[in-house]
This record gives C-alpha cells, sequence and structure tokens, in this order.
C-alpha cells in the first residue's frame, strides 16, 4: 500500500472514531464528511444544546503535496500524535493552524 492511501486510512478511522464518541450535553449529532476526491476531511457537530445551535467543524484535515494539514481541531484531543500513533510520519504533519512564520518552531514539518 502506498503512503498515501496509508495516511487517508489512517484519518479516516481516527476521524470515524472520534465522530463515534457521543457529546453528552445537548442533542448534538457528530458525523465526518470526508471528500475523498480532492482528500478533505472533516469531524462536523450539529444540534442544540439548550437555546444554543451548534454548528460547526471540530476537526479538519487535508491531504496536500503528500503530507497531512491540520487545519483545525477545536477538541482535546492531540490530533497530530493520534496519527502519529497510527503511522503518519511526524515530517509528514503540518499544522495549518499555525501561522506559518511559527511552524518552524513546532516538532511538525512546515509545509
Amino acid at each position: 500500500m502506498d503512503k498515501l492511501d496509508k495516511y487517508r486510512q489512517a484519518i479516516q478511522a481516527f476521524l470515524k472514531d472520534y465522530a463515534s464518541i457521543p457529546i453528552s450535553n445537548g442533542e448534538i449529532e457528530s458525523y465526518t464528511v470526508f471528500d475523498t476526491a480532492e482528500d478533505h476531511y472533516q469531524v462536523m457537530s450539529v444540534g442544540w444544546d439548550g437555546n444554543r445551535r451548534v454548528h460547526g467543524c471540530v476537526i479538519h484535515l487535508d491531504i496536500k503535496d503528500g503530507k497531512v494539514w491540520l487545519q483545525q481541531n477545536s477538541t482535546e484531543v492531540r490530533v497530530a500524535y493520534e496519527l502519529m500513533d497510527m503511522g503518519v510520519q511526524r515530517e509528514d504533519i503540518v499544522l495549518g493552524f499555525q501561522a506559518p512564520a511559527m511552524r518552524q518552531y513546532t516538532d511538525f514539518a512546515t509545509a
């Protein structure tokens, strides 16, 4: 299996597992959104917490130029490390939510 197929499988498995965790407050549904043709992967949360509407992307990953870009993480889960545990190489993970000038100070790829 080639590296990118391995990364796609790891991303999808991780996001499916995360989305399957029940949300304890409100009537909120979590589900995955996978655009496998363009390599965009997300977990969405949609519903109501009392009178407050919940709608948004909680985790967003892309594969660009052979690297996994962590674009959004609104959770307490250390997504990059979870992906590394699943076989994604540290040098192939970009913390896209970090400013480009700051990425050099992380332990991950700059782009």
